[in-house]
C-alpha cells in the first residue's frame, strides 16, 4: 500500500479523527506513522472494565453511520466484516419535574402518540420543524461537510452571501429557531438539548445547529454492538491492514519546524520522528501551547474558538434493574435558561442541572453482571476556568445534587444500590487527552464568538501542519471528528496538486 515516493506523513493522536485522518491517507498510498499518548487509541472513545461492569467512558450515542461506512468502502472493505451496529428504540425517554415523560422514536406512528400528549397540535408543529431542521441538513451536507469549508468567507464563497445568511438562518439562536415552530414548554426543551451533542449552550448556538435533530431522526441512532469502544477497534483494525505504523505510550513533546514547515516531531523519550506533513489530532490551542515555544501571538487570534463545557461523568454499577429506564434518558431542569447560563456565562455549578443518563444494558446485557444495570451519568459543567476554580469538594456536592435529583425523578435509592463507582471530572480529562480547559467537545458554538465555526484545518503557522479532532470544523462528536479526517485527506490532496 505505501509508496514512498510520496510524503510521510505523521499524525499526533489516535482519537477517532486521528485514527480516520491515518486511514484516509494511508487509503491514498501516503506512509503513516500514528502516535499516541495513552496505551490504546480512541481518545476521548474510551472503555474501563471494573467489577464485572464494562464502562464506556466517552461518547454513547453512534449517530450518521455512513461516514464511518464512507472510511472502510474507500479501502476497498465492508464496515459489518469489522463492527456491528444495532438501532436503538426508542432514541430516547425524556423525564420532567412534573413527573410526565415523552419518547423519541424512529416509528412515526409511536411519535405522534407520544407528541398527542403534550397537545393536539404539536405533531403538526414537530413536523414542520423536523422539515426545518432537514433544509438546514441538506445545505450544510452539500457545502460545509461536503467541501470541508473552514469559514464563513468559505460559506459566502460556496453559497452566495443571500443563500448563506437565509438558509443557514444565521440571525437566529437555536432556541430562537425552535421557538418558530413549536410552542409546548417541554418540547422546545427537548429539541434545544440536542445541543447536547457539541456541548454549548441553544441560547448561545447559532440556529443552525437545528440540524441535528434531523441528523438524529433522518439516520438513526445506533448503538455499536459489545460497547462503543468497538468502534476504535474496528478503526484500528482497519488502519493496520492498510499498513499504518501505530506507537501508542508515545507521547510527543514538540514539532520541530523550519523555515515555515514542520521537519519532525519529537517524543518525550527523546526519538525524532522525521515528517513531511504533520497532522494533529491534539487540539489546537493545546497544540499550540504545549507542542511550540513560540506561538503566544496565535494562541490570542484563536481566543474566539473557546473551550466547549466539560461534565461531571459518573459511571455507576447498580445491584438492581430500573426498568422505567430506556438506553438513553434526559432528566430536564426545571428552569433550563438558569442552568445553561450557571454553565456558560456565570461559569458555576448548576443548581438544577439537565441530567443525561445512559443505561446501555437496556440495549446490550453482557455489559454487566446478571440483575445488575449500569447507570452512566453526564450533567454539563464548566470548563476548567483559572479565574474561576472549583474544588474537589464542588465536584463531590455536585455528585450528590445530581444523585438526589434523579431519585426524586423516581430513582428509588439509587444511592444504596451503587456497588461500584468511577468518576470524571474536568482536570481527569484534561490530564487524559490534553483537551482546551477540560471541555468535552472541543469548541462551543457561539454566534457571537464564532458564528458557530471551529478553527480550520490548515496551520496558519506552518504551512504542512493539519488538525483534525472537536476543536476544528466540521467539530466535535464521532461522526464528525471521523468526517474531520475524511476532509484533511481531501486538503493534503488538494494542496500536494
Amino acid at each position: 500500500m505505501n509508496n514512498h515516493n510520496k510524503p510521510h506523513i505523521v499524525v499526533i493522536g489516535a482519537g477517532l479523527g486521528g485514527l480516520s485522518a491515518a486511514i484516509s491517507l494511508a487509503t491514498e498510498g501516503f506512509s503513516v506513522d500514528l502516535l499516541e499518548k495513552n496505551h490504546k487509541v480512541g481518545g476521548k472513545l474510551n472503555v474501563l472494565q471494573k467489577e464485572g461492569f464494562t464502562f464506556d467512558l466517552g461518547p454513547s450515542i453512534l449517530t450518521m453511520p455512513h461516514i464511518f461506512r464512507k472510511l472502510f468502502e474507500r479501502a476497498g472493505k465492508n464496515m459489518d466484516d469489522y463492527v456491528t451496529i444495532q438501532s436503538v428504540e426508542p432514541h430516547w425517554r425524556n423525564f420532567f419535574t412534573d413527573g410526565s415523560t415523552l419518547d423519541l422514536s424512529s416509528d412515526p406512528v409511536k411519535m405522534k402518540q407520544q407528541l398527542d400528549k403534550l397537545g393536539l397540535n404539536t405533531a403538526r408543529e414537530f413536523e414542520q420543524f423536523l422539515a426545518y431542521s432537514k433544509k438546514l441538513c441538506e445545505v450544510t451536507e452539500d457545502g460545509y461537510f461536503a467541501q470541508g469549508l473552514d469559514s464563513f468567507w468559505d460559506l459566502l464563497r460556496h453559497y452566495g452571501p443571500v443563500k448563506s445568511l437565509l438558509e443557514f438562518d444565521v440571525f437566529r439562536s437555536m432556541d430562537q429557531g425552535v421557538r418558530r415552530f413549536i410552542k409546548d414548554p417541554k418540547l422546545v426543551d427537548v429539541l434545544n438539548y440536542f445541543i447536547k451533542y457539541v456541548g454549548s449552550s441553544p441560547y448561545d448556538a447559532p440556529a443552525l445547529m437545528n440540524l441535528l435533530p434531523y441528523i438524529q431522526f433522518g439516520y438513526g441512532l445506533w448503538y455499536i454492538k459489545g460497547g462503543m469502544y468497538g468502534m476504535a477497534q474496528a478503526m484500528e483494525r482497519l488502519a493496520l491492514d492498510l499498513d499504518v505504523n501505530i506507537h501508542v505510550n508515545s507521547e510527543v513533546a514538540e514539532i520541530q519546524h523550519n523555515a515555515g514547515r514542520a521537519k519532525a516531531v519529537r517524543l518525550i523519550d527523546g526519538r525524532l520522528i522525521p515528517a513531511d506533513i504533520v497532522v494533529s489530532n491534539m487540539e489546537v490551542i493545546p497544540a499550540y501551547q504545549q507542542l511550540f515555544t513560540d506561538q503566544a501571538k496565535e494562541i490570542k487570534r484563536l481566543e474566539k474558538f473557546a473551550p466547549s463545557c466539560s461534565g461531571l461523568v459518573l459511571h455507576l454499577g447498580v445491584d438492581r434493574i430500573y426498568p422505567q429506564l430506556a438506553h438513553h434518558n434526559f432528566f430536564y431542569s426545571a428552569h433550563s435558561r438558569e442552568h445553561f447560563k450557571a454553565i456558560f456565562h456565570d461559569h458555576r455549578l448548576s443548581d438544577d442541572p439537565t441530567i443525561y443518563l445512559v443505561a446501555p444494558v437496556k440495549s446490550d446485557a453482557s455489559q454487566a453482571p446478571a440483575g445488575c444495570e449500569i447507570i452512566k451519568i453526564l450533567p454539563h459543567i464548566p470548563h476548567l476556568d483559572p479565574e474561576k476554580p472549583l474544588s474537589a469538594d464542588d465536584y463531590v456536592a455536585m455528585r450528590e445534587r445530581v444523585l438526589i435529583k434523579l431519585e426524586n425523578m423516581g430513582l428509588t435509592d439509587l444511592r444504596k444500590h451503587i456497588v461500584c463507582e468511577e468518576s470524571w471530572t474536568p482536570l481527569d480529562i484534561q490530564a487524559n487527552y490534553y483537551s482546551n480547559q477540560g471541555s468535552i467537545y472541543g469548541v462551543v458554538a457561539d454566534r457571537f464568538k464564532n458564528l458557530g465555526f471551529k478553527t480550520p484545518q490548515r496551520s496558519n503557522v506552518l504551512e504542512n501542519l493539519y488538525f483534525v479532532g472537536g476543536s476544528v470544523n466540521p467539530g466535535g462528536g464521532m461522526p464528525m471528528v471521523t468526517l474531520s479526517g475524511q476532509l484533511v485527506r481531501d486538503k493534503i490532496l488538494t494542496d500536494l496538486g
